[in-house]
């Protein structure tokens, strides 16, 4: 595992551990941030550890043409008065995500740093936020990273109300253009939308 210096660089991704951990270190500059994402590495780690860079194989996608929708979040979908927008509220999104509490995670990953790091990204339209609203009030979101190459990263999402994230993220993907959505590593709520598992490789092949 290398330690990163202020040279805008990364090991080859095949040097990664077998848990996918690359390098650490370095900083959270945009532009060390954009090479990052350009292949196929993420930042990811606790408040009071140095900045972690992971490449896992295999590596945990969604394609949007197999998304998964129940009959009963059909009917949600039908049914709800939730109203979902882009990048109307991207500070309160991240902000939110900020503040869930993880499974296993002693506090948040979406340090002061990641936010500030992560809106500039925002600025420069790298990154791009979700919203969901139930009578004009923020419930549920989520963000990631667009590079402009057909592949959305999805980093956090956060919800107030049962429901409200996945209305957002099903909304979001069946009104994109996306070839491939980027979970990162495995959760069973993105699994139950239809996300997989496929080769580093792979991943890395629609990147670029």
């Amino acid at each position: 595992m290398q330690t990163l210096t202020k040279d805008i660089c990364f090991p080859n991704v095949s040097e990664a551990t077998k848990d996918g951990l690359l390098a650490i270190g370095g900083d959270l500059s945009t532009k060390r941030l954009l090479h990052a994402y350009k292949h196929g590495i993420f930042p990811w780690f606790e408040i009071d550890e140095p900045i972690l860079w992971w490449s896992p194989n295999p590596r945990f996608v969604l394609f949007p043409e197999k998304l998964k929708v129940s009959k009963s979040m059909k009917q949600v979908l039908r049914t709800c008065n939730y109203t979902v927008t882009i990048n109307k509220a991207f500070k309160e999104v991240i902000t939110e995500c900020s503040k869930v509490k993880r499974n296993g995670q002693a506090g948040t990953w979406i340090t002061n740093s990641m936010v500030v790091a992560y809106t500039n990204l925002f600025k420069l339209g790298y990154a791009k936020s979700v919203e969901v609203w139930k009578n004009k009030k923020l419930v549920a979101g989520l963000y990631g990273i667009d590079l402009g190459n057909n592949v959305f990263s999805g980093e956090s999402m956060f919800t107030k109300e049962s429901n409200a994230s996945k209305a957002g993220f099903i909304t979001f993907i069946q009104n994109s253009n996306y070839k491939l959505i980027d979970c990162q590593v495995y959760t069973k709520h993105l699994e139950s939308l239809g996300a997989e598992d496929i080769s580093r490789d792979k991943f890395l092949f629609y990147l670029s």
